[in-house]
């Protein structure tokens, strides 16, 4: 799969490349047949008057696969975060996702943490796996929105 997450290490520090998928618009059927039912991460915009998309949700999926949690995470009615809950409603027809896939449960974990410390620094949301010092992380966007 060419939406992946790869990792080197040296001197006790984590090196990932995150290769997300492009975007595309989140609707029922769109997720049903573009994400895979693999472990992985996923993101989650609501796109405004001027065409910004914004960032609302973070999800990390290990047993159920990455499509059902991107499909949970649209559905207003499972959404339990007050704020989540208000873009759903808001904005039903403008949201997207993005997502990439890694099967490696600590990997996931340092992702998780690199990306909550970079959207919410010392809010203290997720715990790294603790194997590493320090963590990086490139990003490669596939740069481009896709409607189905």
């Amino acid at each position: 799969m060419q939406w992946n997450v790869s990792k080197k290490e040296h001197e006790g520090d984590a090196y990932f490349t995150v290769r997300w998928s492009p975007f595309a618009k989140a609707d029922k059927y769109s997720i049903h047949t573009g994400v895979p039912a693999m472990a992985g991460i996923a993101e989650l915009y609501w796109m405004d008057s001027s065409k910004k998309l914004n960032l609302f949700c973070v999800a990390r999926s290990w047993y159920g696969g990455l499509r059902s949690v991107v499909r949970a995470r649209i559905d207003p009615e499972l959404e339990r975060d007050d704020y989540r809950r208000s873009v759903l409603l808001e904005h039903p027809k403008d949201l997207w996702y993005r997502y990439t896939c890694t099967d490696s449960h600590g990997d996931m974990s340092d992702l998780m943490f690199f990306f909550m410390e970079t959207y919410a620094p010392g809010a203290g949301l997720v715990e790294s796996s603790g194997r590493y010092g320090r963590i990086f992380v490139d990003e490669v966007d596939a740069g481009k929105l896709v409607t189905i």
